[in-house]
């Protein structure tokens, strides 16, 4: 009589798992571009595994709600299910629905955020980042007394529709997180607060660790640089030349001169 050892079925499992891995990677590539080539195969793959292992823990199981899960961590960060930029999705992936109703819900939200916030071809959001470079190279407009109301100011100057769509609730939470990250980083006031916050506000409150943006982590974490200030000043150059990228118009538009 045949059977199938314990061995066997776990070698069928991983085999299998590799097999949709792959499908992510190739999937992801699809779907941000130009970010899976900027960070390479193996952030991507990370975010791909970190996804599927994320989804589960939400009762996600089947092949388009995991695919699903994987794609809003492209758009919005790894740590976008427990962002307050984004509370919509966490209270959908926490609702008692069936998984494939979850799913339908949270695909639903997303196209309305796109619509109201992102805008057609992501247009107010390419704008935001081209605010948000300016951002960095000219003097705050606000002192570290003013500090949370005026990084609030700001975040609705650079980035109206967000702004307005998170509303000023979520949107102060999220400061105060940028805040004490600073400090623990001892990044000095205002100016180290605001480029932490503007990190967040702009790639997930969960972007100091995060695969998709490997640049910040090893920015702060790295052991050569032992001045908080000298730090500071390389994440925001780092940042700069990470948006430069983003923002830089596709080849064949500058081979057109468009």
């Amino acid at each position: 009589m045949w059977t199938i050892r314990q061995e066997q079925t776990e070698a069928f499992r991983q085999h299998h798992l590799r097999k949709f891995e792959d499908e992510m990677v190739e999937h992801s590539k699809q779907v941000a571009p130009v970010l899976c080539k900027l960070i390479g195969d193996e952030h991507v793959r990370l975010t791909a595994q970190r996804g599927i292992t994320q989804s589960q823990a939400y009762g996600f199981t089947n092949r388009g709600p995991i695919r699903l899960f994987i794609e809003l961590k492209l758009l919005f960060g790894s740590s976008f299910d427990t962002d307050p930029q984004y509370s919509w999705a966490a209270a959908t992936l926490r609702g008692p629905d069936h998984e494939m109703s979850r799913a339908e819900a949270l695909r639903g939200k997303t196209l309305e955020y796109q619509q109201k916030v992102s805008g057609p071809d992501a247009i107010n959001t390419y704008e935001a980042l081209k605010k948000l470079a300016v951002l960095a190279k000219h003097p705050l407009s606000f002192s570290a007394e003013d500090c949370v109301p005026g990084m609030l100011r700001e975040m609705a100057r650079v980035f109206p529709q967000k702004s307005s769509y998170v509303g000023e609730r979520a949107l102060t939470v999220l400061v105060n997180r940028g805040i004490s990250e600073a400090r623990k980083r001892e990044f000095l006031p205002p100016r180290g607060d605001l480029l932490l916050v503007s990190l967040m506000f702009a790639f997930g409150h969960g972007c100091t660790s995060d695969p998709l943006y490997p640049w910040i982590a090893r920015t702060l974490n790295d052991e050569r640089i032992t001045s908080p200030a000298a730090r500071a000043e390389r994440l925001e150059k780092k940042a700069l030349t990470w948006l430069s990228h983003v923002l830089a118009p596709p080849l064949e538009e500058q081979r057109n001169g468009a």
